[in-house]
């Protein structure tokens, strides 16, 4: 047997070819996911008082803090909303701690936020997100009082058994959302087992 007359194997793809490498049907890149949104309480206010030059300081020192958390918490920052921050995470229970984690961050420039966390489907579109699920993490953090984790009860549901507490704060009407929903407040872990 000489040089080049080894058997060969031939695979035929012909028949897959219209099967691999194909966007979805739909166009849009849509994925599930859990929001966060911040929200510095008074910054108005704030940045009457100081004037704009100490402001900006202080808002890049406030950035500096959130994305500290974010990465510690594996969140992906979406967009900076001027006081405030939209990130993404893989994990709702990521999410609500790192809520609980920046509102304790922030203390240490003299700052309070709130926060809030809902979970859904959102379209990607050039680095941003958008849909429904973004409006409502919106007006679920204009809920939220000073220092509060506030979370979609969507939320809630899939952290049943994440040993993360809530307490109940009623439903509510988002605004241009239809429907009741139900909104809940974080206030910590279970205790381990003894």
């Amino acid at each position: 047997m000489g040089l080049g007359d080894e058997d060969a194997e031939i695979f035929d793809w012909a028949g897959g070819m219209g099967t691999f490498a194909k966007p979805a049907i739909d166009a849009a890149d849509r994925v599930l996911t859990t929001l966060l949104f911040t929200d510095i309480v008074g910054s108005t206010s704030i940045a009457e008082r100081i004037g704009d030059t100490a402001w900006r300081g202080l808002l890049a020192r406030h950035n500096s803090v959130v994305r500290r958390e974010l990465d510690r918490y594996r969140g992906r920052e979406v967009a900076t909303t001027g006081d405030g921050f939209l990130a993404m995470f893989d994990s709702a229970a990521r999410a609500v701690r790192c809520a609980a984690s920046i509102c304790v961050a922030v203390q240490c420039l003299e700052l309070t936020v709130r926060t809030a966390v809902h979970t859904g489907e959102v379209e990607l579109v050039a680095g941003d997100v958008r849909g429904l699920a973004v409006h409502a993490a919106a007006r679920i953090g204009q809920l939220a009082k000073p220092e509060e984790v506030l979370v979609s009860a969507t939320t809630v549901d899939l952290l049943q058994a994440s040993g993360l507490r809530f307490e109940e704060r009623g439903t509510h009407e988002l605004k241009g959302l239809s429907g009741s929903r139900a909104i809940y407040a974080y206030v910590g872990d279970e205790a381990p087992p003894a």
